[in-house]
């Protein structure tokens, strides 16, 4: 029996639907779509084809499938204009629907592609990693990388519902289960002290018999956010306090060609830069540093970089960050571990100096 989340959105409501294996609910969905008259497809990647085939064709039968490449590379204009052009050859029309199977890459590029078809069409994710169960599955924002920054094109565009199988984890590799924990070590720093605690007490795994509960809190906290600030528009705190981590993070991943890291690994180095950064601003000491890098540590999570990074290249990454505002980088800064505020007047030595203590150079 499935346990349904709602995201209260007024007319854009939706439900998110979390079980072991929602193949039934999911099959029962398409039917009652294609008995309306209404055409559907299918986005997923090669990973996906490759390890659950079997999922797919229960789920979906012979639904036109769009198969993208793996990999961040892919969220790209030219991928979009690839998925564009197979929605317009299977002639799909504004009642017609998209069913999005796959992590955050496939979940963030079908997406976006659903707001841009037709000037939008309607979608269902069903995310297939921890990463996208726990985070970029729900909330409505998705888009694509371009050359300049990550993310720089998109659409805020709410699902018509999500469904969260926990059976799909079965098959994710260890280092894509790990990268999806750096979001669930992000919201315990957030707002769920009691969830950080939990971490720090055991490891986490596809096998821990609180994993469904953990991504269920999860998307209780990111649905119970963006519910109060669906655009990001809040001036203080509001949808942009889930970006702790992610200013160092996203230029991590530019600096690197987006090939370096995973974007949960990113995250993870992130997290302990944005905490060393509130070091610095008197809000966390350095046993608060010691305690997230310790739990970073424990998911199998990098907590500093591979290899040393030009300064010069990550800063002038988060120049181009999505969240500047008035030639300011914003920062997502911990005044407690729970509590979370936006600061952008922050002097950039204090930020350099955080990039050099994980390993820029």
């Amino acid at each position: 029996m499935a346990e349904v989340l709602t995201v209260n959105l007024n007319e854009r409501s939706y439900s998110i639907l979390l079980g072991h294996d929602l193949t039934p609910e999911v099959k029962s969905k398409v039917a009652k779509l294609t008995a309306l008259g209404r055409k559907i497809a299918v986005v997923t990647d090669q990973n996906i084809v490759s390890h659950q085939s079997h999922a797919l064709h229960a789920m979906f039968g012979d639904v036109p499938t769009h198969v993208l490449p793996p990999g961040e590379e892919t969220k790209s204009l030219t991928q979009l204009g690839h998925l564009l052009d197979f929605l317009a050859s299977k002639h799909l029309d504004r009642t017609s629907a998209l069913f999005v199977v796959g992590g955050g890459v496939v979940g963030d590029l079908g997406g976006f592609a659903a707001a841009s078809y037709l000037r939008g069409i309607d979608y269902y994710q069903i995310p297939t990693t921890l990463l996208s169960m726990v985070d970029s599955s729900v909330g409505g924002k998705t888009g694509i990388n371009l050359k300049a920054g990550k993310n720089l094109a998109g659409a805020f565009y709410q699902p018509k519902g999500v469904f969260i199988s926990t059976a799909m984890l079965g098959t994710l590799p260890p280092r894509e289960f790990a990268a999806g924990m750096a979001e669930v070590i992000k919201n315990g720093l957030l707002g769920d002290t009691a969830l950080f605690a939990q971490l720090e007490q055991s490891k986490l795994t596809p096998k821990s018999p609180e994993l469904a509960t953990t991504i269920r809190r999860c998307c209780a906290i990111k649905a119970h956010i963006v519910e109060a600030d669906e655009r990001e528009l809040a001036k203080e705190g509001g949808r942009a306090l889930l970006n702790l981590g992610h200013t160092f993070a996203h230029a991590i991943e530019q600096a690197t060609g987006y090939s370096a890291y995973l974007h949960g690994e990113a995250v993870a180095i992130g997290l302990c830069a944005a905490a060393r950064l509130s070091v610095k601003l008197d809000h966390l000491d350095e046993d608060d540093v010691e305690r997230v890098e310790t739990v970073v540590t424990a998911h199998g999570l990098p907590k500093r970089l591979k290899h040393p990074l030009p300064m010069a290249d990550l800063l002038a990454a988060m120049a181009r960050d999505k969240k500047v505002r008035e030639g300011m980088p914003r920062f997502v800064i911990l005044r407690a571990f729970g509590a979370a505020a936006m600061q952008s007047d922050i002097e950039p030595a204090l930020v350099e100096a955080s990039f050099h203590e994980i390993g820029a150079k």
